[in-house]
């Protein structure tokens, strides 16, 4: 959903052959070269499971041994634990029921019907996949209308928009979102999807959620090849209820979310927000943690990889 040139890391692009919507192997080929062409000893298989200060100094308990440094940076990811809800009767469907994260391909869905919870970017693109795929019958249950938008806007990068979106008040960002999404995407009622009663500002600042960037989404949603249900309220045995509807999937691919989960690391510390983010981010350190960073855990309307790494720059700035 990021351009190549707005998501490379600091000191070192994404080849230009990655073109300018980047893949995963690709991004992940980036990251192995980047960490090889940068010098940066990584240290796997040693998950930190708590950070304690100690002397004027952080000590790190890993599952390979205590660390001790001056400065850490925590950096886990704003998606870092699957977030999957406990809606009454969930144990006892009997279909299959995975979170987005262990979706992979529409392969093991092929001729079946497939409900699809959420309404993000995951949720979407998961639902337009499994059409692709030879799904039978796919369900997008969608609680609150998201704000969409193209990937491109002519000849230019959504991205852009949001980059000089981020820097206008908040009341004419919700206002042009809404506006854009009128003009651009159209009335989507008769499809069963109502326009959002929020901006996109609004939506990115109060429940932390990025617009639906549209690659496909769209076209399968018009030709009725996804249907839009309420979201999902329980199971029942074999059946869904979502709303008013109740539907029979033999699948359910839950795109809800996911935590933080940063308590059991440093939650001792008092630096979290009671949302379960950290009050203050790089690249200043709270005032009772002198040392100690969080960087990636906001979702800006400018992209996530843009703005840990401007972040990056700013916090290396500060420490050298």
């Amino acid at each position: 959903h990021t351009t190549r040139r707005l998501s490379a890391l600091p000191g070192q692009e994404i080849p230009a052959a990655a073109g300018t919507w980047v893949s995963r192997d690709d991004f992940i080929a980036y990251l192995e070269d980047y960490a090889r062409r940068q010098d940066i000893p990584i240290r796997f298989h040693s998950p930190v499971q708590r950070i304690d200060r100690t002397g004027g100094r952080w000590r790190l308990q890993t599952a390979g041994g205590d660390l001790e440094a001056e400065t850490v940076v925590v950096a886990t990811g704003y998606n870092r634990r699957p977030h999957l809800p406990d809606w009454p009767g969930r144990s006892g469907y009997t279909g299959r029921l995975i979170h987005s994260s262990e979706y992979r391909n529409p392969a093991p869905f092929r001729g079946s019907d497939v409900l699809v919870v959420g309404s993000g970017n995951s949720g979407a693109e998961i639902a337009a996949d499994l059409v692709d795929g030879g799904a039978r019958q796919v369900w997008n249950a969608i609680r609150t209308p998201p704000n969409i938008v193209r990937r491109n806007l002519g000849p230019l990068a959504n991205q852009h928009l949001g980059i000089l979106a981020s820097k206008l008040p908040p009341r004419f960002v919700d206002w042009l979102s809404l506006t854009i999404q009128r003009l651009a995407i159209g009335d989507l009622s008769r499809h069963g999807l109502a326009a959002p009663r929020d901006g996109a500002y609004t939506r990115v600042m109060r429940d932390e959620q990025i617009p639906l960037i549209d690659v496909g989404f769209l076209s399968h949603l018009k030709a009725a090849r996804i249907q839009v249900v309420p979201g999902v309220d329980a199971f029942e045995s074999d059946w869904v209820v979502c709303g008013n509807h109740r539907v029979k999937p033999q699948a359910v691919v839950a795109a809800t979310g996911y935590e933080r989960a940063l308590d059991d690391l440093v939650g001792h510390l008092g630096v979290l927000a009671p949302n379960g983010r950290p009050a203050v981010h790089a690249p200043r350190a709270h005032p009772r943690t002198p040392g100690l960073y969080f960087i990636g855990y906001t979702n800006p309307l400018v992209g996530n990889l843009y703005e840990v790494s401007k972040v990056a720059v700013e916090l290396a700035a500060c420490k050298s």
